[in-house]
């Protein structure tokens, strides 16, 4: 028997629906679209379409992975966020939909900023992770300098990857290091520093859904004992880099 689309499909939805994952039938529909290479609305349009066994394969391996509750971004290595595609995969959080108010509050202040002065705004993403926050603002403020740091140099590596694929790879400066050990004084001060830091207080770390502690890199997490520590290191040292009246959102 060759397995036909619609069918599979259906087996697959009530598969998932009782290992216990959440929207089991569009996580499906997700996991099949990229097990053949298409979307979602094209697997519509290939309703009875049977599967070659090579197919089937790749679909079973990737449904064998969320049923171990591997989260769905990593499985098919996308994320989106501000209406962007970003590569995501474990070396990185994914980036949470909650967090496109930082950038919307980000492009607010700028815009206005840009009605006042005509020189290029100096914008820092600090914890960039994919660099979702630092390609977001990029694209919609063209005019903006962006630095973009993290302690991981491998999430270094993937930020660069999506600014590259995003075509702002050239005015996004990336630097590795632990906080304001990235930069150095000789930097003129930022307009505006933005960012999405480790919140978590250390010890609720394994009260997380297991989709997050066991996939998702703990460093991008771990705020310290209260949750806090990154973020006081961040308000400590932020007057040495910022222009009067600068802006700070976290």
């Amino acid at each position: 028997m060759r397995w036909k689309i619609k069918e599979l499909l259906e087996v697959s939805a009530d598969y998932l629906k009782d290992k216990g994952i959440e929207s089991p039938r569009l996580t499906a529909e997700l996991l099949l679209s990229h097990a053949l290479g298409l979307d979602r609305i094209s697997l519509y349009l290939r309703f009875d379409q049977p599967l070659t066994h090579p197919e089937l394969s790749r679909y079973r391996s990737l449904i064998a992975r969320r049923i171990r509750h591997e989260p769905l971004q990593y499985i098919t290595g996308i994320k989106e966020f501000w209406s962007l595609e970003f590569a995501v995969d474990q070396r990185v959080l994914i980036p949470r939909s909650e967090t496109e108010t930082l950038v919307e509050k980000s492009v607010a202040i700028l815009k206005e900023r840009a009605e006042r002065h005509s020189n290029a705004p100096m914008v820092l993403d600090m914890c960039t992770g994919c660099g979702a926050i630092a390609v977001a603002i990029a694209m919609e403020i063209p005019e903006a300098c962006l630095w973009a740091t993290d302690i991981s140099e491998e999430a270094l590596e993937l930020a660069q990857l999506n600014a590259k694929k995003h075509g702002v790879s050239h005015r996004i400066v990336f630097k590795k290091g632990d906080l304001w050990a990235a930069l150095d004084y000789t930097l003129p001060k930022f307009d505006l520093i933005v960012s999405n830091p480790p919140y978590v207080p250390s010890e609720e770390f394994e009260t997380l859904p297991q989709e997050i502690k066991d996939y998702e890199p703990r460093i991008a997490l771990d705020g310290g004992p209260k949750g806090t520590e990154i973020l006081t290191r961040i308000f400590k040292e932020a007057p040495e880099y910022i222009i009067p009246g600068g802006w700070i959102i976290v």
